[in-house]
């Protein structure tokens, strides 16, 4: 059984390229066999700068799940859905929107470098402002303890992870809280008590933050555990308080360097971007005209392999000894640019054959995707609903007949 729960995004921006299948969709298809994971088609995110054209977002967001499917995400292993169904998350946004200070959303990176970068578009909007909010509900609401990141991206998730203490800080406490803690460590059994009591204790008391983690390590591999016994030991490890959203904390990922075919990093926006499921001939054709060494102006001159952008994509495709002959040949001038290309064209397209036949059912009868993501957004809203029950309580907004 999993202990750990994987949470990941993208906004629906249509089909994908090779950028996103070796900077995520490889990745998805390998976390989904270790981890509880849940995918999903971020289209709310997308309003928050394209609000004025909506209207293919939809299709959009077929594509994208299209495309993978065709990688390889597996929605008998992994929870794909689409964001806006699971209201749930609206609602998270709302109150979590309630505590955030102004000045942690006005000093996140991207606010004013993506005013800047889009500049011919109105983005001072409550939406756009509120961007890291949302961004935070959507992980919190799963309780995923792991997200996906690059080095460059570990700072988005710091406010998520800010946003949760927060929250817990002003909530998470509960009457009687030590004394149903002290009730949860027994039902662990003597032995795994005795180490949780331990490790507390040395945290607590000597700041060791190796026993910290050996301690959560020890509550997320017991299952015999209520979620709420489960919430009380993870506060009370660190203090007085319950555990009610838990902390993301980032999986750092290697992604490969994939150029577009103009040497510039691989974008449909700046039109350089080879497709995951390409025709084969307008593939061949990309490559073939793709920017090289540009010290290298006839085929008598040696090149440097380094300064051309198609040895990126033979660090992805090609083996080494394939890497060194090709190497050796470019050096020495013994091989021009066109025959250095080619085995990277051939890899590629068996690559893609088999994305284009995975892909040909959900083309012949797109019900199968919206079956999918049926399926998908039930199972993301029961995990939603159970946080949100939760966050209710913690927050006095649980009624019942009690309070007449």
């Amino acid at each position: 059984m999993f202990t750990d729960r994987v949470l990941s995004g993208m906004r629906p921006t249509g089909r994908m390229h090779l950028g996103h299948y070796h900077g995520a969709l490889k990745n998805y298809v390998r976390l989904q066999s270790l981890h509880e994971c849940f995918y999903f088609a971020a289209d709310w995110h997308a309003l928050t700068t394209h609000y004025a054209t909506t209207e293919g977002i939809a299709q959009s967001t077929f594509e994208m799940i299209v495309d993978w499917l065709a990688a390889g995400v597996d929605p008998q292993q992994a929870t794909v859905f689409v964001q806006s169904q699971v209201l749930e998350t609206a609602e998270l946004t709302l109150l979590l929107g309630m505590i955030v200070p102004l000045g942690w959303l006005e000093r996140v990176p991207t606010y004013k470098d993506q005013q800047q970068k889009l500049a011919d578009r109105d983005l001072s909007t409550f939406g756009f402002l509120g961007y890291p909010v949302m961004m935070a509900s959507d992980i919190l609401i799963f309780r995923a303890n792991m997200v996906p990141v690059g080095e460059d991206q570990i700072s988005h998730l710091e406010i998520a992870r800010e946003i949760a203490r927060r929250f817990n800080f002003f909530y998470g406490r509960e009457p009687d809280f030590e004394e149903k803690a002290k009730a949860a460590i027994k039902k662990l059994g003597n032995k795994k008590a005795r180490e949780y009591e331990a490790l507390r204790t040395a945290y607590q008391e000597r700041g060791d933050t190796e026993a910290l983690e050996s301690a959560k390590a020890l509550l997320a591999a017991t299952q015999n555990l209520s979620l709420g016994d489960s919430e009380r030991l993870f506060g009370y490890l660190e203090g007085a308080r319950r555990v009610v959203l838990v902390e993301p904390q980032p999986l750092l990922t290697e992604s490969s360097k994939v150029p577009g075919v103009d040497g510039q990093k691989m974008s449909k926006s700046y039109g350089n971007a080879i497709m995951m499921r390409e025709d084969p001939a307008d593939l061949t054709k990309k490559i073939k005209t793709m920017k090289t060494d540009p010290a290298r102006l006839r085929l008598s001159d040696a090149g440097n392999p380094e300064r051309c952008p198609v040895w990126d994509l033979h660090k992805i495709y090609s083996s080494e000894e394939t890497r060194n002959t090709l190497h050796r040949g470019c050096t020495t001038a013994g091989i021009g640019c066109l025959a250095c290309k080619q085995p990277v064209i051939d890899a590629i397209i068996a690559e893609q054959a088999i994305f284009h036949e995975r892909a040909q059912k959900y083309l012949d009868n797109p019900s199968l995707v919206r079956d999918i993501l049926d399926d998908g957004n039930d199972r993301a809203r029961r995990a939603a609903a159970e946080t949100m029950r939760d966050v209710r309580e913690a927050m006095g907004l649980k009624y019942d007949r009690s309070f007449a």
